[in-house]
């Protein structure tokens, strides 16, 4: 049998039950959704550990451990900002203006899932769905197949068995390219939820659907003088190398102060860093970017031993993170571009205006309205950025990685970060279960409106009256004999009076 017409067959069957499913879940009450969504948000919280392992070993990237975290936000994290949501029935009102406003579900959601966080991100995506009474139908990265799958299995069966009908997370396993893109197309998908690369976004705007996508993270971080030098170099590495530096908020490139650089490198020696050497760097340019403005995907999610090791450079025990010291940004120069790993650009700027101009080369480069970070203790510096930079999260004194997806920061837990109009997405938010909901409203009349009297025009008289006169001179020639004759302009002149008359 042909593959990729069983991957077709196999994606129409998920949408069919989906919608099946859909509609029955359509009348389930809030109390019910509710019973579900906390069922299914226990389960995969319960299993952050065992699909944690899974996802490393099937993909290859990052750090079991971390990818426990991941799945620990995107479940107990993500339930608990959503849980109080009404998505049921009315769930406002202004009595003032009277105005109601009623929830209503999208119907069936088709959720594409990236390599990098296949399983916290299919247990979010689901949960937000659920919340609002939709089903999903995922389609997993080609490289995470079975983790994804098995995530979306403890998902189900919970939701089952909390009362929710059979059918309503459906899972496509047969890794087909052209599965997906049909997907995204199918007339039965309501909205597309796409978290991947640019390519696959891209296809989601272009398939004729409501879509979230979101774009790149080339996440600049600025380490002003004021800012605690050995707590913000510490967040940084912990940042970086949390599950090697997979999450698309991950800082990118250092960007320090001159005044405090030499104190920078003393702490990122600390908490271990490898600062590469000239010749260095040059053996790492061509293993990030063998071509220019493409980051070799063998570096992504890797260990920095490994990555390392494919520059046939020696790194010291304990190493968590790899620098390279940079002054140029462009799509030639492959230390300022997003990395996807443990590996830091590092620029001295000179002061703050040229920090600012290098935070938006970066931006520019491939971060457009993702996130910026910064390490400060001048409130008014971090406003001033927040002001200025064209992106949607700004996170000050923290891990970006995690803060970004509301896991130290009290943003909206989510493994889906818009970029806004900045980077071409339609919101700039960390999209959640409100994102998923359409809100009818209901309105009684409040106001009277006066409308000014209309006063009929001559033009408009004479319209009418030629109207009325057409009218009756086509009548009485159709009541005439064959042998009776009338002048039909007498008819008309005689008609055409009357009514001028009439109207007087």
């Amino acid at each position: 049998m042909d593959t990729d017409l069983l991957a077709l067959q196999e994606m129409r069957t998920a949408v069919q039950a989906a919608k099946t499913a859909q509609k029955v879940y359509m009348a389930f009450t809030q109390e019910q959704v509710d019973q579900v969504v906390k069922a299914v948000a226990n389960a995969a919280f319960a299993e952050s550990a065992r699909l944690g392992k899974m996802a490393v070993d099937e993909t290859g990237m990052g750090v079991a451990e971390h990818k426990k975290i991941k799945n620990e936000v995107g479940s107990r994290d993500v339930y608990e900002s959503i849980k109080e949501l009404k998505t049921v029935g009315i769930i406002g009102e202004d009595k003032a203006n009277k105005v109601l406003e009623i929830a209503a579900p999208f119907g069936v959601i088709a959720g594409i899932i990236p390599t990098t966080n296949p399983t916290s991100t299919a247990f979010f995506k689901t949960l937000i769905s659920l919340k609002t009474r939709n089903a999903i139908v995922v389609s997993p990265h080609p490289y995470a197949v079975k983790c994804t799958q098995e995530a979306l299995k403890v998902c189900e069966e919970a939701a089952v068995t909390a009362g929710a009908p059979k059918g309503l997370v459906q899972c496509l396993t047969m890794s087909s390219m052209e599965a997906t893109q049909q997907l995204m197309k199918h007339p039965d998908i309501n909205l597309i939820l796409a978290t991947g690369g640019g390519a696959l976004v891209k296809a989601a705007y272009s398939s004729g659907k409501p879509a979230y996508g979101v774009g790149p993270g080339n996440v600049p971080v600025y380490i002003e003088r004021t800012a605690k030098i050995d707590k913000a170099v510490e967040n940084i590495v912990n940042s970086k190398s949390f599950d090697y530096g997979t999450i698309c908020a991950t800082e990118q490139a250092i960007v320090v102060d001159r005044n405090v650089a030499e104190l920078v490198t003393r702490a990122l020696k600390k908490y271990g860093a490898y600062i590469l050497s000239e010749d260095e760097k040059l053996l790492m340019e061509k293993v990030i970017s063998p071509f220019p403005g493409k980051v070799n995907p063998k570096i992504v999610g890797k260990s920095p031993q490994t990555i390392a090791n494919y520059a046939g450079i020696s790194l010291p025990p304990g190493t968590r993170i790899i620098v390279g010291m940079e002054t140029k940004v462009g799509k030639e120069v492959p230390f300022s571009l997003e990395k996807l790993s443990p590996v830091f650009a590092m620029y001295i700027a000179s002061d703050i205006n040229h920090a600012k101009e290098l935070c938006m080369s970066l931006l520019q480069l491939g971060g457009m309205g993702h996130s910026l970070s910064l390490h400060t203790e001048t409130d008014s510096i971090a406003r001033e950025f927040a002001l200025e930079m064209p992106v949607s999260r700004i996170l000050v004194n923290t891990m970006s990685s995690v803060g970004a997806v509301g896991g130290t920061t009290g943003l909206m837990p989510s493994m889906t970060l818009g970029c806004g109009t900045f980077g071409g997405n339609i919101t700039s938010d960390n999209v959640s279960a409100k994102h998923l909901l359409n809100i009818k409203r209901m309105a009684y009349g409040i106001k009277e409106v006066n409308l000014p009297a209309h006063e009929t025009t001559t033009n408009e008289i004479n319209g009418e009256v030629e109207d009325v006169t057409d009218q009756v001179v086509a009548n009485v020639l159709s009541s005439l004999g064959s042998n009776d004759s009338v002048d039909p302009q007498v008819v008309k002149d005689l008609v055409s009076e009357i009514v001028k008359q009439l109207s007087k």
